[in-house]
């Protein structure tokens, strides 16, 4: 599907070039060069970058590689132009601050989420959950309805990656060989985690971006709890006629819960809270909250290895989850956030905004962006959006929520839940199996905006 993103860029390309660029953006001053040689390179360079990320799989390349080079390149880009426009050298570093402090706030807040997420798994939580359910020995139509809820209620905590690889190690393991079963079990799970993950701030790193932006309140985003599971309902009713027959044979012991998994879930859940109390009594950025939890984390780890008579207690070290990060992640974050702010400092992104959201109107602009998040990974469409900062009441901001969280389902490249699972079905479920079911996937996509629009709207 890499080839997609040339037509793509070619459209950006065209729209730019239509209407006359803004004046300021974010407190800084916006130039007006999206007529300028270098902007047109700019924009050639983050179309580059952003095929090698859809070519990650082919290429074996880190998708964090191509964008932070781009975002090095683009902002030297920046500096030229800007110095020929006569701008001041202060007006430059405004905004590079501003695009540090939207990463650095969005990598704390997400570096503490995976470190607990670690620390769980480390201590055999979700294993235990995975054994426990295929002990069970469920029908295959139980496990797909099983393992399709518990990765919509479970997503809104643990995210939507983490949650769909937990559900897809079930599907496996209790799955096997059945190609027809693994197939569509796992295309409902990256459903359900996608549609549960949007209306959560913590489910999502679109629906996290659109909360840190203080545009939406906390318990604001749960009025999409029902748009989310009619996303998820619609089309897994229509797979349930085609789950094979039978029951698969579960296989294995039970595999406890370390000591002290529990209370770090706990711990987890008080860390949320902690970041909404932050937030909603003190008007501190969430992220203070969620560094404050990882401290009580950090002495509860102390704790495990002082009192521990386990080799698993007395050698743990917290460091070690915090290793575990995902990296490639949080570093494709900064390329992508300083590549789409040195494209909107140059005037881009203001004149995109005037064409999708002036000349469209927000709500066919929010579901266009959902669905073009099926092909372009969610979190730069958001931060575009975010970076645009087009005038909406909470409804459309909540649509364009909900439509980049769910939209990706619609192609299986177009979530990180997607992708994971291709790479953990060895071959199952891939690219056409899911595209297959698009058009079913579609029909709760359309109800879910629908739902949205009649409730909330």
């Amino acid at each position: 599907m890499k080839w997609l993103m040339l037509p793509l860029g070619i459209l950006f390309a065209g729209i730019v070039t239509a209407f006359p660029a803004a004046a300021s953006n974010n407190g800084f001053e916006v130039m007006d060069a999206t007529d300028h040689t270098l902007g047109w390179v700019a924009v050639g360079i983050f179309v580059l970058a952003y095929i090698a990320v859809m070519a990650e799989e082919v290429l074996q390349l880190r998708k964090s590689k191509p964008v932070i080079f781009a975002a090095g390149i683009i902002w030297v880009l920046v500096a030229i132009v800007a110095q020929q426009m006569g701008m001041e050298a202060e007006d430059i570093q405004k905004a590079v601050s501003h695009n540090l402090l939207e990463y650095g706030a969005l990598f704390l807040f997400l570096l503490v989420a995976m470190t607990f997420i670690n620390v769980m798994e480390e201590r055999h939580v979700f294993e235990a959950l995975r054994s426990y359910l295929v002990l069970k020995n469920l029908s295959f139509r139980k496990l797909f309805w099983v393992s399709g809820a518990l990765a919509f209620v479970i997503s809104p905590i643990a995210d939507n990656l983490t949650t769909a690889l937990l559900m897809g190690a079930v599907i496996m393991a209790v799955g096997g060989n059945n190609r027809g079963f693994v197939s569509i079990a796992m295309i409902n799970v990256v459903i359900a985690a996608n549609a549960g993950g949007a209306f959560s701030p913590f489910g999502d790193i679109t629906t996290l971006m659109v909360w840190q932006s203080g545009l939406v309140e906390f318990e604001e985003f749960f009025v999409l709890l029902l748009p989310s599971l009619v996303n998820f309902l619609i089309p897994a009713l229509i797979m349930n006629f085609f789950i094979p027959e039978g029951s698969p044979k579960g296989e294995g012991g039970y595999v406890p819960i370390k000591r002290g998994g529990l209370r770090v879930c706990c711990m987890f859940i008080a860390t949320i809270a902690l970041a909404v109390s932050f937030e909603r009594f003190f008007h501190l950025p969430p992220f203070l909250g969620m560094m404050t939890g990882m401290s009580l984390l950090m002495f509860f780890a102390f704790y495990l290895r002082v009192s521990g008579t386990e080799a698993d207690d007395i050698q743990f070290d917290i460091f070690r989850p915090v290793a575990r990060a995902e990296w490639d992640t949080l570093l494709f974050f900064f390329g992508v956030i300083f590549c789409v702010g040195g494209l909107a400092y140059l005037g881009y992104l203001q004149v995109l905004s005037h064409q999708m959201y002036d000349a469209w109107g927000p709500t066919v602009a929010n579901i266009a962006a959902g669905t073009i998040s099926a092909v372009v990974d969610n979190i730069p469409v958001m931060f575009a959006i975010l970076t645009m900062r087009p005038e909406m009441d909470i409804s459309q901001w909540l649509l364009i929520t909900l439509t980049a969280g769910v939209g990706g389902s619609l192609l299986s490249i177009g979530s990180a839940a997607g992708v994971a699972l291709m790479g953990q079905s060895k071959g199952q479920y891939t690219f056409l199996t899911h595209l297959k079911w698009s058009w079913a996937i579609a029909l709760g996509y359309a109800a879910s905006i629908g739902v949205h629009l009649m409730i909330n709207g």
